[in-house]
């Protein structure tokens, strides 16, 4: 038992790492949701900021947009062209791929400057393309309502998660202890 410890260490401590800083994070994260009371439709602060800031977003690029509090669940509502095309709940935020995010780059920390500053670029990058996926997302459903399940479901999903996945390659190959050890040899 003891050789398969010692052998597996480095994912051991990838792993232990990932699901202690995730589990934190995750923790954190409810304790931030639970001050907020969903059975009188309180929406967070952050996800009303993600709503303000794509509405913003829209506005800046000449779309009418605007946002209103849902009236029936906890969310905000995003209208285009007069017209209600999404509802922004807590899941919209983005905060819980960023807490993925992350995790992983912790777990394959590197030195302590490098790691933190990649933390807070890649998660305000996750933020800003979040908010233009909302914007782009409110648009191109307006245009093409019939394709919500394969722009919501599968395309928009599939693009963040896909930005995630490349910041997280570029962190083990760059800039991880891993990418130290490996440029050495």
């Amino acid at each position: 038992m003891k050789k398969y410890l010692i052998r597996y260490k480095p994912f051991l401590l990838f792993l232990g790492k990932f699901l202690l800083t995730y589990l934190v994070l995750t923790f954190v994260y409810e304790s931030y949701l639970n001050q907020f009371d969903a059975g009188k439709f309180e929406v967070d602060r952050f996800t009303q900021l993600v709503a303000k800031q794509t509405k913003n977003t829209m506005l800046f690029f000449n779309c009418d947009a605007n946002i209103a509090p849902n009236t029936k669940e906890p969310a905000i509502n995003l209208f285009y062209n007069h017209k209600h095309m999404a509802r922004i709940i807590e899941g919209c935020n983005g905060l819980s791929v960023i807490i993925l995010f992350i995790s992983f780059v912790v777990a394959f920390s590197g030195k302590t400057r490098a790691t933190i500053l990649f933390i807070v670029g890649g998660s305000l990058m996750i933020h800003v393309l979040n908010v233009f996926r909302i914007g782009l997302l409110s648009i191109l459903l307006y245009y093409f309502p019939s394709s919500e399940h394969v722009l919501h479901g599968v395309l928009f999903p599939l693009f963040i998660y896909g930005v995630v996945f490349l910041l997280w390659i570029i962190w083990v190959n760059k800039f991880s202890k891993y990418a130290a050890k490996n440029s050495k040899s």
